[in-house]
């Protein structure tokens, strides 16, 4: 496998943590592939197009980003997008269980790719897009959490 990284999530709403693990990927691995996951089985807030282009907006400053939507399985992307390495963030220990599972079952579907595990500075570690969501939808104020655009089509989206 090539160099790069793949970062795969829902990314429903794409919260400042993943941004700030985005840009740090790129620092890392030079080349980064978003994947975007369409998770209908999730009824996530936003169609895979919205979030899709919520990710270009925030990330646009990126050089050597490519932002995708996919189905199926995430190595299965990773070997067509030739990046050898899966980055998944990790918030707290609740979130290791998992993902270590996660990471032990890509390695034995596609050996060639390997995991790494990010954690976000801080300031980010308590954020995840269902708290966002949550608080969005009862009329909660979420801008220090996503990036002002986001900020925007959450507010469109719940004022409904």
């Amino acid at each position: 496998m090539a160099a790069g990284a793949l970062y795969p999530g829902t990314f429903d709403p794409f919260t400042n943590g993943h941004e700030e693990i985005a840009r740090r990927i790129s620092r890392t691995f030079g080349r980064v592939v978003v994947a975007v996951a369409a998770s209908s089985k999730k009824q996530p807030v936003f169609n895979l197009e919205k979030r899709i282009s919520l990710i270009k907006t925030v990330l646009n400053d990126v050089s050597d980003l490519e932002v995708i939507g996919y189905e199926g399985l995430t190595v299965e992307v990773a070997r067509q997008h030739d990046t050898g390495i899966i980055v998944r963030g990790l918030r707290a220990v609740s979130d290791f269980e998992y993902e270590f599972q996660l990471a032990t079952m890509n390695r034995h579907l596609e050996s060639a790719v390997e995991t790494v595990f990010m954690t976000p500075t801080e300031k980010f570690a308590f954020v995840s897009s269902t708290l966002v969501r949550e608080i969005a939808a009862m009329g909660g104020d979420v801008a220090k959490f996503v990036h002002p655009q986001v900020d925007v089509e959450l507010k469109k989206h719940f004022s409904k």
